[in-house]
């Protein structure tokens, strides 16, 4: 990212002479442990080294003004510092004023309105988490320029309530979290119920991490995600009557054997299940890597994207074309459907020598079955959401 060119398209955009700081917050790809966050489970994420960059000033009056160069056609988006609302023709700049409205509803000393430019290369629709990396750059820019000091661990409940409540998508804390807390070369063990966490490192050893965009974007707003969500809540209500739970995620697999009867509606209870045994696998996944099995965390992350697919119904025709190709090839140790579902992408532990192989001959086999041209990128764990100086 070259932040001088960046700099200077800061100060065309904004006809302004100002230097303006610049801030960084990754996307994330979680390895195992997927719709557990909402239901109190385990989730397993890393940063990415895909950024979304904010260079940001103060101004000295309630003007905001918002620029990315992802749509550069929309313009400026201005708002004013003290009428900050939902719009949905404000597109993409919901994000950011999301953070701001809840940092003003907490009532943060932000006096002052502010201009950012955005600028990233995290791939938008591809479930890496580009809508949580826009409000964690937000989030780090506010707290920087108006000396809130809030721990970034905060800043983490304040991106996913903006994502709540401001712009309707029902999601857990997982992204936000990924987000604000990334460690280089570490993924992030978080019990979403509790938000304990720790970081595992990623001694992979000669097998890297791919990213296979399926190139179906995905909109989770508009998707079932929501959806899911209530349907995991409403079969938890039922199971509160027999059981002293709050979460899911609380449940060994052979507890939920024992009680799933309770849940009445079969959809439900196919749900239920889902989040109950994905979230022991994350646990388990988590141990194996840990104990340098990798061919046995591979094989977690195949039964994940099964259970995605026939249990909790979130993958569809890409993803699945995506996940069955990969599983064919030589050097891959396990794949699955990574982020909300519904579009996005599948990620892959595969042997660094087959690489080449592996992206030849899915893009072959995929685009064949669905006709989109895939896209691949290696993933590397990076820092969390920070200043550069």
């Amino acid at each position: 990212m070259n932040l001088q060119a960046l700099k200077e398209k800061f100060n065309q955009v904004f006809a302004t002479d100002h230097t303006p700081r610049v801030f960084a917050a990754p996307g994330r790809v979680n390895l195992i442990g997927e719709h557990t966050d909402y239901n109190g489970g385990h989730v397993f994420p890393c940063a990415l080294s895909f950024n979304t960059y904010a260079l940001a000033t103060r101004r000295n009056d309630g003007k905001i003004r918002l620029f990315s160069t992802d749509f550069e056609h929309k313009g400026i988006v201005q708002a004013d510092l003290h009428h900050i609302a939902y719009d949905k023709q404000q597109n993409w700049a919901n994000y950011p004023l999301g953070v701001l409205w809840v940092l003003l509803k907490r009532e943060y000393p932000i006096t002052n309105g502010f201009d950012i430019l955005f600028c990233g290369d995290v791939p938008r629709g591809a479930g890496l988490s580009s809508s949580a990396s826009i409000e964690l750059a937000t989030a780090v820019a506010l707290n920087a320029l108006f000396d809130l000091r809030i721990p970034h661990f905060e800043l983490s409940k304040i991106g996913q309530e903006a994502e709540n409540k401001f712009v309707g998508m029902n999601c857990g804390i997982m992204d936000q979290f990924a987000s604000a807390m990334g460690k280089e070369n570490h993924a992030i063990l978080l019990d979403c119920n509790t938000l304990n966490y720790r970081y595992a490192p990623l001694d992979l050893d000669g097998i890297c991490i791919l990213l296979c965009n399926t190139n179906k974007p995905h909109n989770l707003i508009e998707s079932k995600y929501n959806e899911r969500r209530s349907q995991c809540e409403h079969a938890l209500s039922q199971l509160q009557e027999h059981l002293p739970i709050k979460a899911l995620g609380e449940l060994s697999e052979e507890t939920f054997e024992k009680y799933k009867e309770f849940i009445t509606d079969p959809i439900e209870r196919k749900r239920a299940k889902h989040a109950v045994y994905e979230n022991q696998r994350a646990l388990l996944a988590v141990q194996k890597l840990q104990e340098a099995d990798l061919q046995s965390f591979g094989k977690l992350m195949n039964a994940s994207h099964i259970s995605l697919r026939d249990d909790y119904e979130v993958t569809g025709p890409e993803l699945d074309a995506m996940a069955a190709a990969a599983w064919e090839q030589p050097g891959v140790l396990g794949a699955r459907m990574t982020g909300g579902g519904f579009g996005g992408c599948v990620v892959a532990l595969v042997k660094t020598e087959n690489v080449d192989t592996f992206k030849n001959n899915v893009a072959r086999i995929y685009q064949a079955k669905t006709g989109y041209k895939p896209d691949f990128y290696i993933a590397a764990a990076g820092a969390g959401a920070r200043e550069i100086k």
